[in-house]
């Protein structure tokens, strides 16, 4: 731990595992609410007692499956569902001609399209959902679905993105009235006549592609939902494995014409999502359904090859780069000129105005005379979805674009990457920063934060020893990236789903005993919310956080809000429950005043209790106040008896968190087999709650860049059919695949957020794969190479010490 200066944010190492703070460091740097707590949900998971959709068993319940499209893109003759009906344990089964009438045939996406959820008129898609089965059992719907005959009338299928928009490209989306191309959207940002101008006049300028393959969440946990409608009352029970309850709620309210109060969504425990639960699947509907038919719950869960080949994907872009600079290294503009391959439908889970999601950070941590990029969507015959593993709204996308671009440029320059970057950072009294691509960075000390990530890593010495290594021949590398990412969807007035703004609301009652209930519109999917939203509560009003509750997941016991992606948890839950807390506090600073019968003004707080100012010992701590809350004391005029509140915080910006990461690779010459030796990761967060939680998010942020980097990728043959439909063939990185991580970080808390508090559960992801990449290529530029695209397999690594690198999908 070092200590600095009280007006620097602090700077911190852990090195792979933790050393607490330095009681004499600057203030800033302590972690709140109990810091290294232990997590709350874990002794209930650790001893079994998790509870998952799969795990639900309701009287009388049923089971459904889903028959999937075997082909890409197929026009349906026929379904014959006789014979799968007259099988044993059968109750029905349903085609997109029964929901028809229904008007459940197709349902809205969460960017204003369409989604069929059983096929009408054509397959667009392999693993599309043709028809549902739903039997006594599990096993007796899934060997019903064999006995469904299909007639396929096969249709070219389009799976090249590059090709969606040539003349003859077989149109997709042709259900759309007055559809004839597979165009979706256009997007700009910046100022182009501006980067045209500086790139004109530059000394220097790097063209370069730079793919960003499809790839997949893939949690441990697929997806599925129990439908339980009781056609009595009409009151709908959804169990489901959703990361956005409420925002589920209203949208099933507008497609079943249910009456919203009349749905209630349960979302029990979840083992992971990484935005592969936002979105609402042909699945959940179809479990509905089932149960209003045949007057039973209907469970539906899927396998594993279902989740890989139908549920929503990630990344998918390919961006041509341009970046301009002088001579002596200063950056002067950069463009990016983007192909999004959305599948086939527009199924991203993304603010209504943001069809690129957040790609506005694509000018990175830099300074820049002027930028300029654009990005176009297109239909293809592929599983729909874009936003999704953790990535932040396609942060992920624009960070690795950025430091794939810069790490380019300092190889045309013949400079340390370091130093480039260095020399082209944001400085610390340009914050609020404008990034001319329309965001507002709200602080940073990227300088700082990249300095302690270099005498963690010991940068110089790595370099040496990189030196005698390449002088005898061996393939070692050292890669970079800064990252500053966008996170906290959002301001209401500029951010919504569906016209649902951005906003979360949070709840708090303090009992007449002192236990407190603080209840979330976001939704844990392993973050530990019940543990940190205890801690930020403990911190605000001095209750210990084992006599806190949090409650999640539930619609009918949370207050409204749009759920847990896109790391919104903290900076924007996080933020409602300090304001609900302090609201709390307010409250009991009358009732304490009342108590003892002074002025609230002159009363003082420490935490866990009001007390009188110059008197100590005359003071009340919240649970004497909760008890006289709720007790026969008269208490002051306007307020009424209990200690609770509610709030809905609309956040006026983003958060910006940051970091600098650096990874060593060595590579086999004889296999081009890529080791992740070590890998140094310095985040800065703003104001840290739990630093084990924390360290947890960044670990698991990594593991998911090793794996995007060297072995994940959601790949198609030219008839569309998917090659990474299982674990056999979707490689995943284990502990066998990563090195012991080094962590560190500095902090510097946000302006404008109640606790200082930036966000850290997408960082590691966002940041790690461009430096594993980087990395690669280091360690290659000995054999000539300046690019590789991922996965850098070991057959794609030999490819390009061959030169013959594979060309980008």
């Amino acid at each position: 731990m070092t200590t600095v200066d009280t007006t620097q944010p602090t700077v911190g190492s852990e090195h792979g595992r933790h050393h607490d703070h330095n009681p004499a460091a600057h203030e800033s740097s302590r972690p709140i609410g109990f810091g290294r707590l232990q997590r709350k949900e874990d002794p209930r998971f650790i001893r079994g007692q998790g509870r998952y959709t799969d795990d639900i068993v309701l009287p009388g319940m049923l089971h459904g499956a889903i028959l999937r499209a075997p082909v890409a893109h197929a026009r349906i003759v026929s379904i014959d569902t006789s014979e799968a009906l007259a099988r044993p344990g059968v109750r029905a089964v349903l085609t997109g001609k029964d929901l028809e009438p229904l008007n459940l045939a197709w349902i809205p996406t969460l960017s204003y399209d369409v989604q069929s959820v059983l096929v009408t008129d054509k397959v667009r898609f392999q693993g599309q959902e043709v028809a549902f089965v739903i039997a006594d059992d599990r096993y007796a719907a899934r060997d019903a679905l064999e006995s469904i005959v299909v007639d396929y009338d096969i249709l070219p299928p389009l799976v090249d993105a590059r090709h969606a928009l040539d003349p003859d490209a077989p149109v997709i989306r042709d259900d759309l009235e007055g559809r004839t191309d597979n165009h979706i959207t256009d997007w700009e940002c910046g100022d182009k006549a501006a980067t045209d101008a500086v790139f004109a006049r530059a000394d220097v300028v790097v063209k370069q592609e730079v793919v960003y393959p499809r790839v997949h969440p893939a949690p441990m946990e697929t997806c599925g939902a129990i439908a339980d409608f009781n056609p009595v009352s009409g009151d709908l029970t959804l169990y489901e494995t959703s990361q956005a309850p409420h925002a589920h709620r209203t949208v099933i309210a507008m497609v079943a014409g249910l009456p919203e109060h009349k749905i209630h969504i349960i979302s029990p425990d979840i083992g992971g999502g990484f935005g592969n639960k936002v979105g609402i699947y042909p699945g959940y509907v179809l479990a509905i359904v089932g149960s209003i038919v045949t007057g039973k719950p209907v469970k539906w869960m899927e396998d594993r090859s279902e989740n890989l080949m139908s549920t929503s994907f990630a990344r998918d872009y390919i961006m041509q780069g341009e970046i301009a600079a002088t001579r002596d290294g200063r950056l002067l503009g950069l463009r990016a000129d983007v192909l999004a391959d959305h599948g086939a439908f527009n199924g991203t889970a993304q603010p209504t105005k943001y069809p690129a999601g957040f790609f506005n950070l694509f000018p990175g941590s830099y300074t820049w005379d002027a930028v300029y990029g654009k990005v176009t969507s297109v239909y293809t015959n592929k599983a729909p979805g874009g936003v999704a593993y953790a990535c932040s709204f396609r942060v992920t996308e624009a960070s690795y674009f950025v430091e794939r671009m810069i790490d380019r440029l300092a190889i045309e320059l013949d400079m340390d990457p370091a130093e480039l970057r260095l020399k082209n950072f944001i400085r610390p009294e340009q914050f609020p920063y404008d990034n001319l691509a329309g965001f507002e960075y709200d602080s940073g000390q990227y300088e700082l934060t990249m300095k302690h990530a270099m005498d963690l890593v010991g940068y110089a010495d790595l370099r040496r020893e990189q030196a005698d290594k390449r002088a005898r021949g061996e393939l070692m590398g050292i890669g970079i990236s800064f990252f500053t990412e966008g996170v906290g969807a959002g301001p209401r007035k500029h951010m919504d789903i569906l016209g649902l703004g951005m906003a979360d609301g949070a709840e708090l009652r303090i009992h007449p005993t002192g236990k407190a209930v603080v209840r979330l519109s976001v939704q844990s999917q392993g973050q530990a919310h019940e543990t940190t939203f205890a801690q930020i509560v403990a911190e605000e009003i001095g209750i210990p956080p084992e006599d806190i509750e949090v409650v999640h997941g539930d619609t009918d016991r949370t207050p409204f809000g749009l759920g847990t992606y896109g790391s919104r948890s903290t900076p924007v839950s996080g933020a409602a429950v300090a304001m609900v807390t302090r609201k709390v506090r307010d409250k009991a600073r009358l009732i304490a005043a009342a108590m003892l019968e002074t002025r609230p003004e002159d009363l003082e707080w420490e935490k866990g209790r009001w007390f009188v100012a110059g008197d100590p010992t005359a003071g009340k701590t919240i649970q004497e106040i909760a008890l006289a809350a709720h007790g026969t004391m008269q208490l002051p005029e306007g307020v009424d008896g209990n200690l609770d509140a509610e709030v809905t915080y609309d956040p006026p910006n983003l958060t910006y968190p940051y970091g600098a990461y650096f990874c060593v690779t060595d590579i086999d010459k004889g296999t081009g087999k890529v080791t992740v030796r070590r890998f140094v990761a310095v985040d800065d967060c703003g104001t840290r709650i739990n630093p084990m939680v924390i360290e947890g998010q960044v670990h698991g942020g990594l593991t998911d860049g090793v794996g995007m980097a060297l072995m994940e990728i959601i790949e198609f043959d030219s008839d569309g059919n998917c090659l990474g439909g299982s674990f056999m063939d979707y490689l995943i990185p284990t502990a066998m695949e990563v090195p012991d991580w080094e962590t560190g970080f500095t902090v510097t808390p946000s302006p404008h957020h109640p606790i200082g508090a930036k966000g850290i559960g997408e960082s590691a992801t966002v940041g790690s794969p461009a430096a594993i990449v980087n990395s690669v290529i280091d360690a290659l530029r000995p054999l000539g190479v300046t690019a590789i695209d991922m996965p850098c397999t070991p057959a794609r690594v030999w490819d390009a010490m061959q030169g013959t690198p594979r060309p980008p999908i």
